[in-house]
């Protein structure tokens, strides 16, 4: 008896509690209950928009963050060494094409200069001794042709004498035979033949005489005209040396190649420094963006596809860009020791494929844009793009759905009966 009296009690609280709740679910809800409503209908609203705006945007963007801001780096070091003795520039100071930037110490230059200059003078004065020796050869050369030529012009003329005593010499012998002519006038054409024929003996061996001294005059002229040329080759040589001491000099003097801003300054008054060492940097404004895209990334990645740009150094405020060029071959390929697949165990790896983006618009010469900042770049790969009205709506229509199933989860457990 006693267990059928407590059922008929619980029988009737819920019999009860049914009733209740009935009449309370006609009732309206609280406004502190309608306001939270509200607002996790418009927090509701506010997700779905962002998420279908992220979901639309991975349909025609492409983006990554392994990007960052690149650019050219000059590296300034001198050509000679020496002991720095004036640096123009200060940290991170602009700077114009042209503009002095360090000074080494240019004495040991200027001395090598003035030695170099006294050098070509005196081959200078050299030559102008051995041009005139060669001149002076030149006319020797001359008088000796005149000579061998009088020399031989006195031997045929010599020639022809003898060939006429000679002559007159046989026509004697003929005569004194016959007795036409006296002996005495005999001996006198035998001795005028043979004086004849030994003065042309003589012409002749005097102007061969002359002929060997023109070819002896030939021989030292050119060996004058080989002097002359080493003579003025050393002038060049000379001359080359006073240029490069006048070259090094001037690489004294350090002038800034380009339009940047000074970085890794490590130049100091008073140190030491190195040809070819290193003394600072100079950062051209001229950027771009170098991004890693994954290689699966890359289906319909084109070059001059639009670029939204998100710098991290300036949050909220976004650059234009396009893509200017795609790298053949992915960036590991490149490194310093190449994976070698070849060998060992191989484990696939999504590679990574550099890519260049430029800037569309100039950047604000007030904000500090350098190499190695991160940047975060989006492509549009797709032409299309799904209006914002459209995700709008739909985050609208999302949003009171789940505010009317919330609703209806809230008046249920608001008409729980009581335990």
């Amino acid at each position: 008896m006693k267990t059928d009296k407590s059922t008929l009690v619980e029988e009737q609280e819920q019999v009860f509690g049914s009733a209740e709740a009935t009449k309370s679910a006609g009732q309206k809800p609280k406004p502190k209950a309608l306001w939270l409503l509200w607002a996790a209908t418009v927090a509701l609203g506010v997700l779905w928009y962002l998420g279908l705006s992220y979901f639309a945007d991975t349909l025609t963007h492409e983006s990554t963050d392994d990007a960052f801001i690149d650019g050219h780096i000059v590296s300034i070091a001198p050509k000679v060494s020496g002991q720095v003795s004036a640096v123009h520039v200060t940290d991170n100071q602009l700077v114009k094409k042209g503009d002095l930037l360090v000074e080494i110490d240019p004495r040991d230059y200027e001395m090598r200069v003035e030695q170099k200059r006294a050098s070509a003078q005196t081959s200078d004065a050299n030559y102008k001794t051995v041009v005139s020796a060669f001149e002076l050869m030149q006319a020797k050369v001359t008088t000796a042709e005149a000579s061998e030529r009088q020399a031989r012009a006195q031997a045929e003329a010599s020639q022809a004498v003898a060939t006429r005593a000679a002559a007159d010499f046989k026509r004697s012998q003929q005569l004194v035979k016959e007795g036409a002519v006296s002996q005495q006038e005999f001996d006198s054409a035998q001795a005028a033949a043979r004086e004849a024929g030994a003065k042309w003996n003589a012409d002749e061996q005097n102007a061969l005489e002359e002929a060997s001294k023109v070819e002896e005059a030939k021989a030292q002229l050119s060996a004058a005209k080989t002097v002359v040329e080493m003579a003025r080759a050393q002038i060049k040589q000379a001359q080359t040396d006073v240029s490069a001491a006048e070259l090094d000099l001037s690489y004294a003097k350090i002038f800034a190649p380009c339009d940047g801003q000074v970085t890794r300054k490590m130049a100091e008054a008073g140190a030491y420094a190195q040809s070819g060492q290193t003394l600072l940097a100079i950062v051209p404004k001229e950027v771009w963006v170098t991004a890693n895209f994954k290689e699966t990334q890359l289906t319909h990645l084109r070059e001059g596809q639009p670029v939204n740009i998100e710098i991290e150094a300036f949050p909220g405020r976004p650059f234009r860009g396009h893509v200017d060029s795609i790298q053949a071959g992915s960036g590991s390929r490149f490194s310093l020791l190449p994976p070698e697949n070849a060998v060992g165990n191989f484990v696939k790896v999504v590679q990574r494929v550099p890519v260049k983006i430029v800037f569309d618009d100039p950047i604000d010469g007030a904000q500090v844009v350098g190499p190695g900042m991160s940047v975060f770049p989006s492509v549009r790969v797709k032409d299309y793009a799904v209006p914002q009205w459209v995700l709008a709506f739909v985050a609208a229509v999302l949003a009171a759905g789940a505010a009317r199933v919330l609703k209806q989860v809230l008046a249920r457990v608001g008409n729980r009966p009581k335990q």
